[in-house]
């Protein structure tokens, strides 16, 4: 049994597991669920479904939280120490089993482990951002008030200092900014400054710049017309959940606004698996669950299937979960009431099979087998399955560091990502504002200085131009009793007093003529 073009082989179920399950490409993009305990095969399933889609001509998009999915990049053996349960299991199912590795691009916030991903400030915008740095209500008006003057002021936000230099405008400004868009606090702004100490401390300040991702480059084929698989690796981003929920949510965001409506395809245009779904949804406030249930219901539309991995399908709020087509469950223990209450929760949104109890059904499946419902014609749900996955064709395990070495090398991207631009914006434009102003009050203060030494001058106008007085002395013992009379009879002239008594001389010698 192999994949056929209109569909995917994910497994056998049915009496001894002899009746193929498919997966129909047509609704691939009708999203899906991956869920059950550790240990119980969701990344095999989550393997073997990103090989068939690239298999059909289907770019792929997956996180690699556990550095295991990387093995796609390299073919499976028949050295392999699990060859031998590969091939009873194959048989069991009446698979064809074939090895082969498959076209894989590696990206890496941090730039370890496969190319740079970025997107900047302002792709990320104030919602996923305060979502990112935690903060409260308050401080979320005063970021939407940063953005709204980046956009009026022609202030670009392409990076973290971008940001953190626009807030100190903000906090010097405050009071001036406050009467137009509200109140802005400096305490507020503080708290946002400290928060973003915090993401660059755990190293979120590499994922803003540029050059940013193109989303075009993750929906591509080789040469072949196999579906290129591009993998995140998470293994470091996993110890920032909130930094790794955040930047997926983007990636799903931009996806929404820059894809064209095409209807429903034959085939997805790109698939995309959220592993570790639950970070997505912990704590978020309403707006945040909003938009991801929007993006939810919208994206179908634009071809983009959404795939979410999670141990609980409880871990996925009811609006999502009731969007999701295609069901894959692992086993779940219930060794609690509350897993005895969610087990219960995920068997009822099964169409149910009387051949078995799906609750018991999803209790006891063992390692690599699951419960299962893909969407059949018109987009019915399937009935449930017990459902033997079928081994992937490429290495189950990591890789080693040479081997994602030279796929790195031979990327089609090679090169595209790897130096950093720094252009012009919010912080060498706030910079230049700041040295043209200091540069202003220097002139001034000199202006300032210059009017105190030409007062103390006591420069005078004589009607032809300023003359500088000459400096004054007091009377000295040569100067003749007349003369000092003299001086200080010139002096009174220049005062009210000193003209009155002029005038009462002149007016007692020629008045009684």
């Amino acid at each position: 049994m192999t994949d056929q073009a209109d569909s995917i082989f994910l497994g056998g179920g049915g009496e001894g597991y002899g009746v193929p399950q498919r997966l129909l490409l047509k609704y691939g993009n009708r999203h899906g669920l991956i869920a059950g305990a550790t240990g119980t095969g969701k990344t095999v399933t989550l393997q073997v479904l990103a090989e068939g889609f690239s298999a059909a001509g289907v770019p792929v998009f997956l996180s690699d939280v556990k550095g295991d999915l990387a093995g796609i990049a390299a073919s499976g053996s028949a050295s392999g120490k699990l060859h031998e349960a590969f091939a009873k299991r194959a048989a069991t199912i009446g698979l064809d089993l074939q090895y082969r590795a498959f076209p894989v691009i590696f990206w890496d916030l941090f730039g370890e482990k496969g190319h740079p991903v970025r997107a900047t400030v302002e792709e990320m915008g104030p919602l996923l951002l305060s979502r990112l740095l935690e903060l409260s209500e308050a401080q979320e008006g005063v970021l939407n008030v940063a953005f709204r003057l980046s956009d009026e002021e022609g202030l670009a936000l392409l990076d973290l200092k971008d940001l953190q230099a626009l807030l100190t405008f903000l906090a010097q400004n405050a009071e001036d900014i406050s009467a137009r868009y509200g109140l802005v606090s400096k305490e507020s702004v503080g708290a946002i400054q400290r928060r973003l100490l915090v993401l660059e401390n755990e190293g979120g300040a590499g994922l803003f710049g540029e050059p940013a991702l193109e989303l075009a480059d993750l929906m591509t084929v080789d040469g072949e017309g196999l579906g290129r698989i591009s993998i995140l690796a998470a293994e470091r981003l996993m110890n920032a959940p909130r930094l790794y929920a955040t930047f997926l949510l983007w990636l799903l965001s931009e996806l929404f606004e820059m894809l064209p409506e095409v209807g429903d395809p034959e085939k997805p245009k790109l698939v995309f698996f959220f592993d570790e779904a639950h970070l997505l949804f912990d704590d978020a406030p309403k707006a945040l669950v909003a938009k991801v249930e929007q993006v939810a219901r919208l994206i179908r539309s634009k071809g983009v299937g959404v795939y979410f991995i999670t141990q609980n399908p409880a871990d996925v709020p009811d609006a999502i979960l009731g969007q999701l087509g295609n069901r894959v469950q692992h086993a779940l223990r219930a060794f609690t009431a509350k897993d005895q209450k969610d087990l219960a929760r995920a068997a009822e949104t099964y169409r149910p099979n009387p051949r078995f109890q799906i609750d018991e059904a999803i209790r006891e499946v063992g390692t690599g087998e699951a419960v299962t419902s893909l969407l059949e014609a018109k987009g019915v749900p399937g009935i449930a399955e017990r459902t033997l996955v079928r081994p992937p064709s490429s290495q189950l395990g990591p890789i080693d560091a040479a081997a994602r070495a030279a796929v790195i090398a031979g990327s089609p991207v090679r090169g595209k990502y790897d130096r950093v631009l720094d252009r012009e914006s919010a912080w060498e434009k706030l910079r230049a504002r700041a040295e043209a102003a200091a540069r202003e009050a220097e002139a001034e203060e000199e202006r300032a200085a210059e009017e105190t030494r030409e007062f103390e001058r006591a420069r005078r106008y004589d009607g032809e131009g300023y003359r500088e007085a000459r400096p004054k002395r007091g009377a000295s013992r040569s100067d003749s009793v007349g003369t000092a009379f003299a001086k200080s009879f010139a002096r009174q002239l220049g005062s009210r007093s000193g003209q009155a008594l002029v005038r009462g001389i002149l007016g007692s010698i020629f008045g009684k003529r």
